[in-house]
């Protein structure tokens, strides 16, 4: 059983029956959902997969104006939608702040041109904030960032309110699970490890982690 299916048993499991404390069953946490947006979604949506506490990942498109758009549609630019991943999270396991240090620390945070060897608006980084509370810390997120002295150079990542969100075409989700040497050698011919390491690799903690 996969990774995907096995998130999806249990969160079948928990909505149906509650979970167990103690021996006493009570309600499961209602799964949380938030987008972001950061280059290659296969790449995004393995980062966030490692997250203890995320039930699901699922690449998309969002932020632009074509409903429905196509793959071919959205990398050859035009439709104002961003490569994205569509994250269903248990907040009694993980945090929407959390999240968002997993976000930064995958994303080249100067780039205003896309994301490492991907280049065009519809490969650029963005959070993409579902309710007032997310785009509230997302923008404390960003802030204290810019703020901190950790980075040289300015944050060109935009927050915006999350519209439509379309999903992907089916052999784009799990990609990194399906086929992982493709992927292995896409992500090094990229320089995206290379870029994060040079970008984050001498970062501790990220500052907002402890507010």
């Amino acid at each position: 059983m996969n990774r995907r299916i096995a998130r999806m048993v249990t969160l079948a499991l928990a909505l149906a029956a509650g979970t167990l404390s103690n021996g006493v069953v009570v309600a499961a946490a209602e799964p949380v959902r938030a987008i972001f947006a950061g280059g290659c979604f296969w790449c995004v949506e393995a980062a966030f997969d490692a997250v203890p506490g995320v039930i699901a990942t699922n690449p998309g498109y969002t932020g632009g104006t074509v409903p429905n758009p196509s793959y071919e549609q959205v990398s050859a630019g035009g439709t104002g939608h961003a490569e994205a991943v569509e994250v269903l999270y248990d907040p009694e396991l993980t945090s929407y702040r959390q999240l968002l240090a997993v976000f930064w620390r995958n994303i080249d945070p100067y780039d205003a041109g896309g994301q490492f060897c991907d280049r065009g608006n519809q490969y650029r980084s963005a959070i993409f904030a579902v309710d007032a509370d997310q785009r509230r810390l997302a923008e404390e997120s960003l802030h204290s960032l810019a703020n901190s002295g950790l980075l040289s150079a300015p944050i060109a990542t935009k927050i915006t309110d999350a519209g439509p969100f379309y999903a992907a075409e089916k052999y784009h989700r799990d990609y990194h699970l399906k086929n992982p040497a493709r992927y292995k050698f896409y992500r090094w011919n990229c320089g995206r490890d290379q870029r994060l390491n040079a970008v984050w690799g001498k970062i501790g903690k990220l500052p907002f982690q402890d507010l």
